[in-house]
């Protein structure tokens, strides 16, 4: 499969440097790029005006100093919550990134990104492929993206758009199931994306024998992980990279 050339790093920030920084913020890529990390992995989903954001949850209770549903925001609305005092008074005042302005950091500080459509229940899934993705192959070059999703519809529909020579697709699992192969040669996927908590070893080096990267999702504790690098674990996506410093396989 004519994949794009992506020189993927052992090390991915979760929701950017989210151990040190709010989640999906500005402020998390750029504590990610200054402590030397050079990709993150971010969540999109829209507002209910139809604008893409960097953001998680179906609501903004968690990460915000506001209450209510994405669905029922506008930009303007989304853009007086302060996301960033939850977390800390160094981060008072940030604001809800557009996708917009987080593709624009993530190109200026040259660096790469997982990015995950996150359809939370009710939402479209189809809308948001259709808005975000242009976007993101317009702003980044294929070495520096990875889509990937849960949901099968919006995954379908982003390669309906783009092919694997310019869009590398990831599969997003929980436990990796057992037609995770069906799964992916139907979309014609670069890589799974597996809970490492939920990972046994012999559905690991299927997946790797199988030709497609294997990214483990949330590892923070990097003896615990230790023996998943040798079932073939291209990359870790943590809240803190660098607690695996000195811990990577040589």
């Amino acid at each position: 499969m004519p994949y794009p050339d992506i020189p993927l790093p052992p090390l991915i920030a979760h929701r950017g440097l989210s151990a040190h920084a709010p989640e999906n913020t500005l402020s998390a890529v750029r504590a990610a790029h200054a402590a030397g990390v050079s990709w993150v992995e971010l969540d999109v989903q829209l507002l209910g005006d139809g604008t893409p954001v960097i953001w998680h949850d179906a609501n903004v209770r968690r990460c915000s100093d506001g209450r209510g549903r994405l669905a029922d925001l506008n930009l303007a609305a989304a853009r007086r919550l302060d996301v960033g005092s939850w977390f800390g008074d160094t981060f008072l005042g940030e604001r809800m990134a557009t996708l917009g302005e987080m593709l624009a950091l993530i190109d200026e500080l040259e660096m790469g990104v997982n990015l995950e459509l996150k359809v939370n229940r009710g939402r479209d899934p189809r809308a948001l492929v259709e808005t975000a993705l242009p976007a993101v192959m317009e702003a980044l070059p294929p070495a520096c993206r990875l889509v990937s999703s849960f949901n099968d519809t919006a995954l379908a529909r982003a390669r309906a758009l783009a092919g694997p020579e310019t869009l590398a697709l990831g599969v997003l699992f929980e436990g990796v199931s057992r037609d995770w192969r069906h799964q992916c040669a139907a979309l014609k996927a670069y890589s799974v994306h597996a809970d490492w908590k939920r990972l046994k070893a012999p559905r690991a080096r299927e997946v790797t024998e199988a030709g497609y990267r294997l990214l483990c999702y949330t590892a923070n504790d990097p003896a615990a992980f230790a023996p998943c690098w040798q079932w073939g674990v291209a990359a870790v996506i943590s809240d803190d990279p660098a607690c695996f410093l000195g811990h990577l396989p040589t």
